[in-house]
């Protein structure tokens, strides 16, 4: 790796991360992505249980994203079976990432593997190297255990914790939090995607310590079951509620109107256009980055990968530590 290229590291899961990477990957900087490992649904569910292995969908994602590859390869990878038997549901990627699990006998060894046979551009690493169950204290009282069903709980979200209570962050994870001349936290799920990262102990402080450059990237839609009504200040408060420190420096917000057709068919999920509330943001002392920053996947709604990546790389030349 070129030593004069910026060092950005971004921390987080699901689609949203997928989709940045996809646009960093092509610029000259030192990418290192660290993912979740709380997931539990789906054939990462199967088979984390079946096999005693961290969940791999995320990773797996994540390795596509950064991946430079032939096309085919890369679609091969993310092959998902549709028959009726045993693979059913599941993913290639994944069932080679449980394969290289056993034969290496590390996850972390078997994602290092991956990454060379996929040509990634970048590191990418579990938050832990161990499978970590995420729960939600709801606001009656009542917990909700799995990240699956924490979104489908029909009950407002209080808190998450993660068990079990000592959880190892990896050595080599903590050191590129060190290393970075920006972070960046998100976009993807507040509650499933983004804290159970940051939760991993000693990896969340790291983040609050470190003298980076720190983005949040707001999601653009509120989420049912997750953050309903959830203004951008809410989403903010939350991390610094769950961290218990205030440590971010930007946050990029999307100003662009959303279409009504499209508020429409997200209104069925009782999702909604997250609410920008500037002086309240200011108010947190967050510096405000405003763009349009949305493409559009059909009806869904996504982050522009290519916007987003110019935007985060120009806050990144700003920053970069000089040479010793």
């Amino acid at each position: 790796m070129n030593p004069k290229q910026p060092k950005i590291v971004i921390i987080g899961g699901g689609t949203g991360l997928s989709v940045l990477l996809r646009g960093l990957k092509n610029l000259p900087v030192d990418i290192t992505a660290i993912v979740t490992v709380a997931d539990d649904g789906g054939s990462s569910g199967r088979l984390r249980k079946e096999m005693d292995i961290p969940p791999p969908g995320d990773i797996r994602n994540v390795l596509a994203a950064l991946s430079d590859v032939e096309p085919l390869v890369e679609q091969m990878f993310q092959h998902r079976f549709g028959s009726s038997n045993e693979l059913s549901g599941h993913s290639l990627g994944n069932l080679i990432l449980a394969a290289m699990t056993s034969i290496t006998g590390d996850f972390v060894h078997a994602i290092q593997e991956m990454s060379k046979v996929l040509n990634v551009r970048g590191k990418v690493l579990p938050a832990a190297n161990q499978s970590v169950v995420l729960h939600a204290e709801m606001e009656d009282g009542s917990i909700v255990s799995g990240e699956s069903k924490i979104p489908y709980s029909g009950k407002r979200i209080k808190k998450v914790f993660l068990t079990p209570r000592k959880i190892n962050p990896l050595a080599e994870t903590i050191q590129e939090i060190r290393k970075a001349d920006l972070i960046v936290i998100g976009p993807g799920s507040l509650y499933t995607s983004i804290l159970p990262n940051l939760l991993v102990p000693t990896l969340g402080k790291e983040v609050c310590r470190s003298k980076a450059k720190k983005v949040y990237i707001c999601n653009l839609m509120t989420q049912a079951g997750e953050t309903l009504d959830y203004t951008a200040s809410d989403h903010v408060q939350a991390i610094y509620k769950h961290m218990g420190c205030a440590f971010m420096t930007t946050i990029l917000v999307n100003n662009e109107p959303i279409p009504e057709d499209v508020q429409l068919k997200y209104k069925e999920e009782y999702a909604k256009p997250v609410d920008f509330d500037l002086e309240r943001l200011k108010e947190l002392g967050l510096d405000i980055v405003q763009e349009k920053i949305i493409s559009y996947e059909g009806s869904a709604i996504r982050h522009d990968t290519k916007k987003v990546a110019a935007l985060l790389y120009k806050l990144l030349q700003n920053e970069t530590k000089p040479l010793v």
